[in-house]
């Protein structure tokens, strides 16, 4: 088995599912005006002070949120976290493999770099790879990510026949994008949804793949995500939890969407946050 899938796995066998919080909305705001408030890094320390278990960013070219210097300051911040995990989301077209390099250069290289197949105007990420088209191209690149010491995860439709060319092409762990299930929520469809992510997962751990989740999950819907796909090593979340956050606080939003995530892996969620 690949070591960096290896070593995740070993650290989170007896753990939940992980929650790291994408502060990108929190950088959108920021950057409405010109007093840098609400603070990106505080408000990163905010959400690992009160139990996330990592931060990820997703920094696009026109930096409509997060800018250069918040990958920079956000790194800067979890060299002194050494529990948490640092996720950097992009496409390696674009400028992801640059502060990659950077970082690693510096010492400060993430833990996790996600890739995502985003046009440079995207208004938000909306489908997986086809690895088919682009997984020759990406090879060298998640190759590159190894060589300096980084997890690879790739975004993800949930599709079962995919998995084994994620695998092939070297890929640690897949992000199963879950938007088709958060809007299935509550509808007659969500049974459906669930049994093709279910699926989706067991054939990315079949081909030793770590399976990651994101996009459009909050509070309500994550628990039934959990119990129907089990063995997520982590989720990423942004948008809801922002909002949430609007009303109840980063730290309780924070420690609310541990409780979620230990409702759905079939913990008490009235336990103490670890």
């Amino acid at each position: 088995m690949n070591p960096l899938i290896a070593a995740a796995a070993e650290r989170h066998s007896t753990d939940l599912t992980a929650l790291s919080v994408n502060v990108n909305k929190v950088a959108q705001l920021r950057n409405t005006r010109h007093l840098g408030i609400p603070s990106v890094v505080k408000a990163a320390l905010l959400c690992l002070q009160a139990g996330a278990d990592g931060i990820t960013v997703h920094p696009r070219p026109d930096e409509r949120h997060i800018r250069a210097h918040d990958v920079h300051d956000i790194a800067a911040l979890l060299h002194d976290w050494p529990q948490a995990e640092y996720n950097i989301e992009g496409n390696p077209d674009q400028n992801l493999m640059g502060f990659i390099r950077e970082l690693a250069g510096k010492g400060m290289k993430p833990d996790q770099a996600t890739f995502v197949p985003d046009s440079e105007d995207q208004f938000t990420s909306d489908h997986g790879w086809d690895l088919a088209a682009d997984g020759e191209r990406l090879r060298p690149l998640i190759a590159e990510c190894h060589a300096l010491g980084v997890r690879v995860s790739l975004f993800m439709d949930p599709a079962p026949e995919a998995m084994p060319m994620a695998r092939a092409i070297g890929a640690d762990r897949v992000e199963l994008y879950t938007e088709p299930y958060a809007a299935a929520y509550g509808q007659a469809g969500q049974g459906a949804q669930l049994e093709r992510f279910a699926a989706a997962a067991a054939a990315a751990q079949a081909q030793g793949l770590g399976v990651n989740a994101g996009h459009d999950l909050n509070r309500d819907n994550l628990p039934a995500f959990l119990r129907a796909v089990p063995g997520l090593l982590e989720v990423s979340i942004g948008h809801a939890l922002v909002a949430d956050a609007l009303e109840l606080g980063l730290p309780e939003t924070v420690r609310a969407y541990r409780r979620a995530i230990r409702l759905g892996r079939g913990g008490d969620p009235d336990s103490p946050v670890r």
